[in-house]
């Protein structure tokens, strides 16, 4: 009696398992085309129920239902949002509990802080609480210009308030900042192959057409958050506050490798390099543990006294010794700037490239490059045309400036168009022995060749 019982009992709990399994198939199959169609009213509860009696069902549960709550917050009041937040919040929670092998936490963490920021969920501790978690779990995918400008903010606000002291701020900056700057990289490392394939002429496919303006609209984010920092930043990082900041526990701490490190560091980026600190910190640090920064802090020094020969030494010396591609391209950039300003621009043009391999959303580098070829227009080329040529490439390495660097787009672009007026018009080609698409090879430094545009 007993095992027929159980016979009974399994049949049953097998029969209802294959009716909710078939209900959830059914009421998903709903939720998912009312929201394919975009009318979240409809599909919002049943998204809902599925992910209540069926959580594991699919993904796509947590796909439709984030664009439907998303919906509801955008139509709902301002009193009438905290609620929907909150659920928001739980969905990306459970996805990220059930399919963390498809859901990047960093940016589900980040997106959770963006939120409770949007909609003042919380004090300014427990927000920037919010954002620490996201960078401590996943800082590779704590991407969001909006969401590290936020984590940055909250730091200078708390400041602000006497719960944070300025070294916090500089850390915080510091950090953030160098986030920027690699995402920045990464997405003018991805794009220049792809300017390099339109420049030649080439067609692109519509996935590359694509990834390029994907690339421009996060560079022109980041730079738009680069600028933001500065800005919030503000006087708080002057000379006229390092230099007491750091004054007044330099004998304290003149030891410490570290804490030489951060001050050099900051004085060296702010050119606070006349007041004696920084010589001192500068010596110290090179003292104790030779590094790129202490080179390039005396490389500055030497600079500062007119000794270039000098100067050129430790710049060389600290890029060697630099494992920061960021920091190295700023010091590439400098040694290239000296050459330049000597009128030596094949060895400027050198390190200019240097600090684009180094950094390739360093537009100011390729403008850098675009002007020392059109000042040098007259001298190499071999008549007038080809002289007037010349400008063509200097109106190529202007646009590409302004194309890896949006801070810079507006000069770059003057420029370029510039350039272009300068350079042979449609009448000129028609007269001249050069057809559009053909090759001009110039002498001299420049050692390049540009194409014919077909004007």
């Amino acid at each position: 009696m007993k095992k027929n019982f159980l016979a009974l009992l399994t049949v049953a709990m097998v029969g209802t398992g294959a009716v909710s399994a078939q209900d959830c198939t059914t009421t998903a199959a709903l939720a998912y085309d009312a929201a394919k169609a975009k009318n979240y009213e409809a599909a919002y509860p049943k998204l809902m129920e599925v992910m209540k009696d069926c959580p594991k069902y699919s993904l796509a549960t947590y796909q439709y239902l984030e664009r439907a709550i998303e919906s509801k917050i955008d139509k709902a009041e301002e009193g009438d949002k905290g609620e929907l937040v909150k659920e928001l919040i739980k969905v990306w929670e459970t996805r990220l509990e059930l399919y963390p092998e498809k859901t990047k936490a960093g940016k589900v963490y980040s997106d959770i802080a963006q939120l409770k920021y949007d909609n003042k969920l919380g004090d300014k501790e427990e927000l920037y609480m919010a954002y620490d978690k996201a960078w401590e779990e996943d800082v590779e995918n704590f991407t969001s210009p909006k969401a590290l400008y936020a984590y940055f903010d909250l730091v200078v606000d708390m400041q602000d308030a006497g719960d944070k002291n300025l070294q916090d701020v500089f850390d915080q900056y510091d950090r953030v900042y160098a986030k920027i700057e690699k995402e920045e990289n990464d997405a003018a490392e991805a794009l220049a192959p792809l300017l390099k394939k339109q420049e030649d002429g080439e067609e692109l496919t519509s996935k590359e057409e694509k990834k390029i303006k994907n690339a421009e609209i996060n560079l022109k984010n980041y730079s738009m958050v680069r600028n933001a920092l500065n800005g919030k930043l503000g006087a708080r990082a002057d000379c006229s506050n390092l230099i007491p900041l750091y004054k007044k526990d330099f004998e304290e701490k003149q030891g410490d490798v570290k804490w030489l490190q951060n001050a050099n560091a900051r004085l060296s980026a702010k050119d606070c390099t006349e007041d004696p600190l920084f010589i001192q910190v500068s010596e110290a640090l090179h003292k104790l543990e030779p590094s790129a920064k202490s080179a390039y802090s005396l490389g500055q020094l030497a600079e500062s006294e007119g000794n270039a020969s000098k100067a050129l030494q430790y710049y060389n010396q600290a890029a060697e010794l630099e494992t920061n591609k960021s920091d190295q391209a700023k010091i590439y950039y400098r040694i290239a700037g000296n050459y330049k300003d000597k009128g030596q621009y094949g060895q400027a043009r050198n390190f200019y490239n240097k600090a684009v391999a180094a950094k390739p959303s360093l537009g100011s580098a390729y403008l850098q490059i675009a002007n020392m070829y059109a000042k040098s227009a007259n001298s190499c080329g071999t008549d007038t045309f080809t002289k007037r040529a010349v400008y063509w490439l200097a109106a190529d390495y202007a646009s590409r400036a302004a194309r890896v660097d949006p801070s810079i787009a507006s000069n770059a672009n003057q420029a370029a168009a510039s350039y272009k007026g300068l350079a042979p018009q449609k009448s000129d080609i028609f007269q001249s022995k050069y057809k559009p698409g053909q090759s001009i090879t110039f002498g001299c430094w420049i050692g390049a060749s540009v194409k014919v545009p077909n004007l």
